[in-house]
């Protein structure tokens, strides 16, 4: 008959060899900039929005640059 092996629980800590314990990892902690390039609405939206805004600011600097006629 097989053992089972004990399954562990997220957050509880597992015993190294040298007796110490160290946290286990945690499954569901996956990283801000993955959680970002995962969202294909948030990359369309800024890949939209960030475009615009640039030119809308370097059209600005460019009018306010224009000397004015005498």
């Amino acid at each position: 008959m097989a053992q089972k092996k004990p399954e562990l629980e997220t957050g509880t800590t597992t015993a190294s060899a040298t007796g110490a314990s160290a946290p286990a990892p945690m499954e569901d902690d996956v990283p801000v900039m993955q959680k970002i390039l995962d969202n294909p609405f948030l990359l369309l939206f800024l890949g939209v929005v960030m475009p615009t805004v640039f030119y809308i600011i370097w059209g600005v600097m460019e009018i306010v640059t224009i000397p004015i006629a005498k």
